[in-house]
């Protein structure tokens, strides 16, 4: 789609010959030779770009270029003025032109000029569409889950991002989505507008880790050939994000220590003292004071990080968000790759509820995913799934398969539930939780059971 530029200028020639120019460049063009023309061109053509003339009869182009900005913000407006009006061009910029140039001009210089411009102008609604559009999708609301646990790691989330607490320590196994809650706490915060910043700390090798996070000046070490600003520095106002922390070398850890402490730092080889204004969230899956007893942690960093403690439960924990989890992954990935599973059979249901989930949400998105690709089927049958998922969530007796005399006739999976459900709580005189254990469930995946067959 080509680019609209609207030039202004009362001198016939001028118009043209920036007509005839930007026309060969790919340009649309629209032309207008006074104030009033240009802003009725505005209003019908919504241009990308205006070059104006300061110098019009009637309304000068310092009027026209403020109303042209009450009309379209967003219109790109550069300024054309003689030699020797500095002054006009300064205050120009200050009512919102992008840039200005000098008559007479050259028309290879105002075709550079205006290029930047429009790449400018392209970047920044890029930024502004990624800023509308991350708060939306790392919010609170698209965090899929009802179990009891969840929710209550929700509702610290949601207070701890509206507070001003500028640390934070997320604990939980691998895969159970702790930089989707760091981004949460982020983008449902007062610096949803500023950086967010994350890093590795196992995946970057320990010589570049302080230079990763703080930067460095030139010639700082043999590589360092310009000076670069680190992570803490390009997240100034918005959060940082450091994953695995409890894999960060000792030597780091305790220049992270005084970052935590009073928010500065020195870059690699410099001199002088930076202060930043940003959120640190830190995450775990390891056991941190194990970690200390070992002496491959500072106990002074454990303590200065876990002054706002998160712990996230993993998936076995929350076998009630199993299948919503499930459905919202068959949702996106039949988007993705244009399939139409609209439906997990019973049996199916039963064995991703019941496997043990030790790679947590992660590994229940990659078996999804995988089912979704392989399969075109409306229904995710129980053949659709890994063999090591399937085999793991058998019932086992003593020593093999628990074995089910199917009747010939068949029979309704729904009342092999129900009566599952009503011998656990008679076998447990109606205490839910032994019965829930009978059954290998989770409290509230019990309790779901007994309201869905009224048992509740």
């Amino acid at each position: 789609m080509k680019n609209k530029i609207l030039v202004v200028d009362d001198e016939h020639l001028i118009r043209w010959s920036l007509e005839q120019s930007l026309k060969k460049q790919g340009y649309e063009v629209s032309t207008a030779g006074s104030g009033e023309e240009a802003l009725r061109l505005v209003q019908e053509e919504t241009p990308d770009l205006v070059l104006l003339d300061i110098q019009l009869p009637g309304m000068n182009g310092m009027e026209v270029l403020e109303k042209i900005k009450e009309l379209e913000e967003d219109v790109i407006v550069i300024m054309v003025t003689a030699l020797g009006v500095l002054e006009t061009a300064v205050k120009a910029m200050r009512l919102g032109a992008y840039d200005y140039i000098n008559k007479p001009f050259n028309l290879d210089e105002l075709a550079i000029v205006i290029k930047k411009a429009l790449e400018t102008h392209e970047l920044r609604l890029e930024v502004a569409q990624l800023r509308a559009v991350q708060p939306k999708r790392f919010s609170i609301s698209s965090i899929i889950g009802a179990s009891s646990d969840l929710q209550h790691v929700l509702s610290m989330v949601r207070k701890i991002a509206l507070s001003d607490a500028g640390t934070v320590l997320i604990q939980g196994e691998s895969g159970t989505g702790k930089e989707l809650i760091a981004k949460a706490i982020h983008y449902e915060g007062a610096r949803a507008d500023k950086p967010f910043m994350a890093i590795n700390c196992a995946a970057v090798p320990e010589t570049l880790l302080e230079s990763e996070l703080m930067g460095h000046e030139k010639g700082a070490f043999t590589d360092a050939k310009s000076q670069k600003k680190g992570l803490f520095e390009m997240a100034h106002g918005g959060t940082v994000f450091l994953d695995e922390i409890g894999d960060m070398p000792m030597a780091i850890q305790a220049k992270l220590l005084r970052v935590l402490e009073d928010r500065t730092f020195r870059r690699v080889g410099g001199v002088r003292d930076i202060h930043v204004d940003i959120r640190i969230v830190s995450a775990t899956n390891c056991n941190l004071l194990e970690a200390i007893e070992a002496k491959d942690f500072r106990s002074d960093l454990y303590y200065r990080l876990q002054v706002i403690p998160i712990f996230l439960p993993p998936l076995r924990e929350r076998r009630d968000d199993i299948l919503l989890l499930a459905r919202h992954f068959i949702s996106g990935f039949n988007r993705e790759f244009g399939k139409d599973v609209k439906r997990i059979s019973p049996e199916a249901e039963a064995v991703l509820i019941k496997y043990d989930w030790p790679g947590n949400i992660r590994e229940l998105r990659n078996v999804i995913e995988r089912a979704v690709i392989l399969e075109n089927d409306e229904t995710m049958e129980l053949s659709h799934l890994p063999r090591e998922v399937v085999s793991r969530s058998l019932p086992a007796g003593d020593g093999g398969p628990l074995i089910f005399n199917l009747p010939t006739e068949g029979i309704d999976i729904e009342d092999v539930e129900r009566e599952l459900i009503k011998q656990a709580l008679e076998s447990s005189d109606g205490n839910q939780s032994k019965a829930a254990k009978k059954l290998n469930l989770g409290i509230d995946a019990f309790r779901y059971r007994m309201k869905k067959f009224k048992f509740l």
